[in-house]
């Protein structure tokens, strides 16, 4: 008789273990009629009632794919009040080659500006070179 009451007990155990595990785990919108803190009380508190009950009514079955849960309920490419991204908006895109051809230009002539300098001091260093022989 002992043993039957220590597999009872153990199985009541696993059995609340798993429910906690389940309702930790379980996405938001898919739990029903509580929130997630409410379940958890009922399965710790009401063992191995609140675990039963978590795995009969506690969440859905299979989520229904008629259901948009993200956002205000449209589909992602009806949603209203959004625009492009930025990488589909041709204006965004001309406005970003315009801009990257201005900084080429500007890095070029930067780098023309340069370079002129580096000759002008190395033909400074040569006459120095030069005088001083």
């Amino acid at each position: 008789m002992g043993r039957l009451w220590m597999f009872i007990f153990l199985a009541e155990i696993v059995l609340t273990v798993a429910a906690l595990i389940s309702c930790l785990s379980a996405e938001e919108h898919r739990l029903n009629a509580l929130p997630r803190w409410g379940w958890v009380l009922i399965i710790l508190l009401f063992s191995p009632i609140g675990a039963i009950a978590w795995f009969v009514v506690g969440k859905e079955r299979t989520p229904n794919p008629q259901v948009w849960r993200q956002g205000s309920g449209f589909p992602e490419h009806q949603r209203p009040g959004r625009g492009l991204a930025p990488d589909d908006d041709p204006e965004f895109l001309r406005k970003l080659a315009k801009e990257q051809r201005e900084t080429a230009a500007a890095d070029r002539e930067l780098l023309s500006k340069w370079e002129m300098d580096l000759r002008r001091r190395e033909e400074e260093l040569r006459k120095q070179d030069k005088s001083e022989d």
